[in-house]
């Protein structure tokens, strides 16, 4: 798998560290990381026939972050409409 860039990327980490690979995330103001991967074609054959992914998370000896995985966008990341949506509830209620 690679990390892909997309859209809402607002940060690139280790972009001029030559001795790591950059990444672009997008990161929310409360500290929220979020990254994209693409899978290779064969990745994506043993996905499909195995149906598991294996994560391996550094904790430096510290407490383990929580982490969270999915294959769907909208599950990390509120789209415009469902932010101008949420905004119009919260001052307008439900009527």
């Amino acid at each position: 798998m690679k990390p892909t860039k997309f859209k809402e990327c607002n940060l690139e980490y280790a972009k001029n560290q030559p001795e790591y690979n950059s990444i672009h995330v997008f990161k929310t103001d409360d500290g929220e990381v979020i990254t994209y991967w693409k899978m290779s074609f064969l990745e994506r054959l043993r996905v499909l026939f195995k149906g598991g992914i294996w994560l391996s998370l550094q904790t430096f000896n510290r407490g383990l972050t929580p982490s969270f995985m999915s294959t769907k966008k909208s599950d990390l990341i509120e789209s415009e409409v469902e932010k101008l949506s949420a905004t119009l509830t919260k001052e307008y209620g439900n009527s």
